[in-house]
């Protein structure tokens, strides 16, 4: 039988991807320009403010669950079979 491969294992795919990933967010900051927002507070009103803070937040909850994941993990045998020491 034929492997047939997906189409985002070929490398030139994923430079597309990112490229086109990357326009997209080019052209959503660039439309503050155009599109009249109402802030509520003084800080919302600079330029690109909405980008920075969900790229910050985003990175905060990286961060967040990067250090919650060292204070729960369990050993990799945790959930070994229940009869196996019998």
């Amino acid at each position: 039988m034929k492997s047939q491969t997906h189409w985002l294992d070929d490398p030139l795919n994923i430079k597309k991807l990112w490229r086109a990933f990357m326009v997209v967010l080019a052209l959503t900051v660039a439309a503050e320009l155009v599109v009249h927002l109402h802030p509520h507070f003084e800080l919302e009103s600079l330029f690109g403010f909405h980008a920075v803070y969900g790229l910050v937040t985003c990175l905060l909850m990286i961060v967040g669950a990067k250090g919650l994941a060292l204070l729960v993990k369990r050993p990799d045998d945790f959930y070994a079979e229940d009869g196996a020491d019998d």
